[in-house]
């Protein structure tokens, strides 16, 4: 249960911050940020019927494999991308000085990256061309993120001359980077780690315990939601934006070992064979897809289903 809710809570960390993503990649203007938030969840829609095709011709595990593995690889392309955009972070080359903040942390940092992580911080900065100008590191503004607290970026009247306030993202060309890890992750979520833990969840519980299996897989679910959407800004703190993907890529990639280990395939399985398929060891079903074609057969006794043993299924007419 765990390793199915892993797939949907990523996803919808990133349908919740999809915009904001784009802005912590450098994608300046809002509006664009969001346009391409838009592009970002047509590719889950349209993946998302893909997927409706696919499952009964590629089966369940299969689908369920290649799904959580492209997310992982996706993942890993947005770390890179945030990655890339940390080590060409531009410096800080004009150390403008308040009286009242001499002693401001923000003062101290070299480089945007380390200025962009601080919440207290944000990075003042005109571009010329394709250069930057005059880049500082100066503090938010409390009452609001949208400009500095002093200086030059303390209001719309005195950013003139291309002069521009960054609170939560660094001026980057790598931002298209980020943009197609994030369409990447959405296209290998949407046909198999998007309904296929629905699905698979419906039908491997046997009928006594079906309603509490399907109601603690959704709280499972939901839960890990919550705890990957509460920590997801603050991951990305403590851990820089690069590292906080890294370790979803490796968790996705902990769920594909344990998913490739424990789910058999139950595409075009009876309910009854499919209860059969976890008699076996945990853990020891899904590393083999020979019993594909095995033929499970029930007599009625007495009111009862037994499951006959292939030795013992020739004696029954």
């Amino acid at each position: 249960m765990m390793s199915h809710s892993l797939g949907p809570v990523l996803s919808y960390s990133q349908w919740y911050y999809s915009a904001t993503i784009l802005q912590m990649s450098g994608v300046r203007d809002d509006r664009l940020a969001i346009w391409l938030a838009g592009l970002a969840t047509l590719t889950n829609f349209l993946f998302t019927i893909l997927g409706v095709w696919l499952v009964e011709r590629v089966g369940r595990r299969k689908l369920t494999l290649g799904s959580i593995l492209g997310t992982s690889l996706s993942l890993s392309l947005l770390a890179v991308g945030f990655l890339m955009s940390a080590q060409h972070s531009p410096p800080v080359t004009f150390r403008p000085l308040d009286p009242a903040t001499s002693n401001s942390t923000c003062s101290k940092y070299r480089l945007c990256e380390p200025c962009m992580l601080d919440p207290g911080c944000g990075f003042c900065y005109r571009e010329n061309s394709s250069a930057l100008l005059a880049s500082s590191c100066v503090p938010v503004n409390k009452a609001s993120t949208e400009h500095a607290a002093w200086g030059r970026c303390s209001n719309s009247t005195l950013m003139r001359d291309q002069t521009y306030w960054a609170y939560n993202y660094c001026p980057t060309s790598y931002f298209w980077l980020v943009l197609l890890g994030l369409v990447m992750y959405l296209a290998a979520f949407a046909p198999g780690m998007g309904p296929m833990p629905w699905t698979i969840n419906s039908e491997i519980y046997p009928l006594w315990a079906r309603s509490t299996g399907n109601a603690c897989a959704a709280g499972v679910n939901w839960t890990f939601n919550i705890l990957v959407s509460l920590t997801f800004l603050h991951l990305a703190q403590y851990l820089t934006y690069y590292g906080a993907f890294f370790l979803y890529s490796s968790l996705a990639l902990l769920g594909f070992v344990f998913i490739y280990g424990c789910l058999p395939e139950t595409k075009a399985r009876r309910l009854e064979e499919i209860e059969a398929l976890f008699e076996n060891q945990l853990c020891s079903c899904g590393a083999s897809d020979s019993d594909e074609g095995r033929q499970v057969e029930y007599i009625r006794v007495k009111g009862s289903n037994y499951h006959l043993s292939d030795n013992d299924a020739s004696d029954v007419d």
